[in-house]
């Protein structure tokens, strides 16, 4: 399985997306400062994901995912909960 992420830093409210096949260690070795990206804005919440069977189209959501509109639609799928996220 190949996952898409979204991640919120506690710290400044931003948004981080991301891209991997193992989710649940990924998510750890950001919040343990592992990744030099998102090392200074920890701790963070995971706020939505999406899982695909290949690995072409987990590449393509990244990509759109990281958009102009792509991030419009992520605001609209997750709606209030992302408060000050963009």
């Amino acid at each position: 399985m190949w996952y898409v992420y979204v991640m919120r830093s506690l710290r400044d409210k931003k948004l981080y997306i991301g891209k991997t096949s193992d989710l649940k260690t990924r998510f750890k070795v950001h919040n343990a400062g592992g990744s030099l990206a998102t090392r200074s804005r920890r701790p963070f919440e995971l706020v939505y994901y999406e899982a695909f069977g290949d690995k072409t189209d987990y590449g393509r959501e990244e990509i759109f995912l990281k958009s102009g509109i792509g991030r419009e639609s992520l605001h609209h799928r997750l709606g209030h909960t992302l408060h000050n996220g963009f």
